[in-house]
């Protein structure tokens, strides 16, 4: 037995100028991790290295040099699930979370056969689905509104809006246009770090007018004293989403959920190091009663389907957010399709390569 692997990059090109507090986002470099074996070379497992621009530790220039030296030194495949986690943490280490989740991803792959199996559970099987919010991205108010309507019109119970980077009562605009639309709607927000700690709580005080489920990283990571008073005083529940990056000892992640004591955590694979990483939060945030649900990071529909299938794999409670898939114009065509706010997987339909070809 031989271990072959190879790897490519991918740029994906957003349909529309994608706002969040961070800047626009217009096209996402990412890269494709393939891994076989010369006696099966059929059979090949493949994962994504989707660094987030400005966010992930892996966000740096010497990226292609960090995944090649990784790849160099795999010599054997794993034969099982902890074996994958133990042997993807070798190879990326602590600074390169998005490639630890990649080489996660394509091992369990290979494992399952090649098939784009990571887990092979009743979503996989397309007896099950997920429900997923519907995420409403920053632009103009009528840009906005038009996305809410075709959120609302396609099924979804859950939106999910980006705030914090365009003027504050248009936000709040927007907010009483979806209330408009349906009390019944759960609505989350996600400031990504976008209030100062100085404005956050009475910003939170005027948009708990909106029954708003929670909100997402209100001020900057980095402010655990800030961010603890908040979750303590906010009238709105605290969701820890950048917090969360960087820690990669059970210890570190116990510290810091001990000294903020959010309500929730968003978990995002790419970001965090991969399924291991994310089972030690939720084991971590569960031990102190505190919510929890996953969140993809703009991957392509090959890291959204292994995050929507260990979603699955692990019952993740409620509204998952996986809505991305339909982001680009040039995204792999893959059997994840989204029905009445449900994401599902259409086992009849074929996953289509030639883009990264």
């Amino acid at each position: 037995m031989s271990a072959k692997t190879s790897f490519q990059k991918y740029t994906l090109d957003f349909k529309f100028d994608a706002g969040t507090s961070r800047g626009v986002l217009k096209t996402k470099d990412t890269y494709f991790i393939k891994v076989w074996d010369t006696e099966s070379p059929g059979i090949v497992g493949i994962g994504e290295c989707g660094p987030l621009k400005g966010l992930s530790l892996d966000d740096r220039e010497d990226i292609v040099s960090c995944i090649e030296k990784a790849l160099q030194h795999l010599k054997t495949f794993p034969q099982n699930v902890e074996e994958a986690y133990s042997l993807a943490d070798q190879l990326a280490g602590k600074d390169l979370p998005a490639l630890r989740f990649a080489l996660e991803v394509a091992f369990l792959d290979l494992i399952q056969g090649g098939k784009r199996c990571v887990f092979d559970n009743p979503f996989y099987q397309n007896e099950e689905s997920i429900p997923i919010n519907g995420l409403i991205w920053m632009g103009e108010v009528d840009f906005m509104k038009q996305q809410i309507d075709k959120k609302i019109e396609y099924g979804y119970s859950c939106i999910k809006m980006k705030i914090g980077a365009i003027d504050f009562d248009k936000e709040k605009e927007v907010l009483s246009y979806i209330r408009s639309r349906g009390d019944k709607l759960i609505l989350r927000v996600d400031a990504n770090g976008g209030f100062s700690a100085d404005e956050a709580l009475r910003r939170l005080e005027k948009l708990s007018e909106y029954n708003i489920h929670s909100i997402e990283q209100p001020i900057m990571k980095g402010q655990w004293e800030e961010m603890s008073e908040l979750c303590a005083q906010s009238p709105i529940p605290i969701a820890l989403d950048e917090e969360l990056i960087g820690w990669y000892t059970r210890e570190e992640k116990k510290d810091l959920i001990q000294a903020i004591n959010p309500q929730y955590l968003i978990l995002k694979p790419t970001l965090l190091g991969g399924f291991k990483s994310c089972n030690e939060w939720i084991e971590i945030a569960e031990k102190n009663e505190i919510g929890w649900w996953l969140t993809s990071a703009l991957e392509s529909n090959v890291g959204l389907n292994a995050i929507s299938q260990y979603a699955a794999e692990i019952s993740a409670p409620g509204y998952q957010g996986l809505g991305t898939g339909q982001l680009y114009h040039n995204n792999i065509s893959s059997p994840l399709e989204i029905d009445n706010g449900y994401m599902v997987y259409k086992r009849e339909k074929s996953w289509d390569y030639s883009n990264m070809d």
